[in-house]
């Protein structure tokens, strides 16, 4: 069983409460650019398993690429999915695909609307954003993506500091 969500990593800053110096307040510089990365994300709740996907935006067709990589990744499983009521989850071309044979991989429950409290995975974005973007001036959708990356490298290589951190483990 996964829970999936998407979030987006903006180039503006999320600013969070820090250390300074007494007397030298912190700065974090800021200019006019919006750019973000669109991430899809799957965890396992029980092995702390973590399915990461980026993508331009998050749209049904992004969606259905992500569906295919964790098919692909979890070929032999039926693949029970956890998600929220975003518009993207119950897109035509969505349900298009669990009609047809590949889709037959796949099993959707629906959070109840506006209950983000109740997945796991956003837990993990909190960790995310507060890694890669609080307090912190990315010069460009690069610098972003590459931050996600030294994350997404942490993430896998250490799946008991995921329970933990989505609240699955002690």
């Amino acid at each position: 069983m996964f829970f999936v969500d998407e979030t987006h990593v903006r180039a503006y800053q999320a600013l969070r409460t820090t250390w300074a110096e007494v007397g030298h307040q912190k700065q974090v510089p800021s200019y006019g650019h919006h750019a973000h990365v669109s991430i899809f994300g799957a965890v396992d709740v029980q092995q702390g398993d973590v399915v990461f996907h980026r993508a331009s935006s998050a749209n049904a067709e992004t969606f259905l690429d992500f569906l295919r990589l964790l098919k692909e990744k979890y070929s032999d499983r039926f693949i029970v999915l956890v998600l929220d009521n975003a518009r993207i989850h119950h897109a035509n071309m969505v349900q298009a695909f669990l009609q047809r044979e590949e889709g037959t991989a796949f099993h959707f429950i629906f959070l109840p609307p506006y209950s983000p409290q109740l997945t796991p995975i956003e837990r993990l974005w909190k960790w995310l954003k507060e890694e890669v973007i609080a307090n912190v001036l990315h010069k460009d959708q690069n610098d972003i993506a590459q931050s996600i990356t030294r994350f997404e490298q942490y993430v896998l290589q250490h799946p008991d500091e995921v329970l933990r951190r989505i609240g699955c483990a002690t």
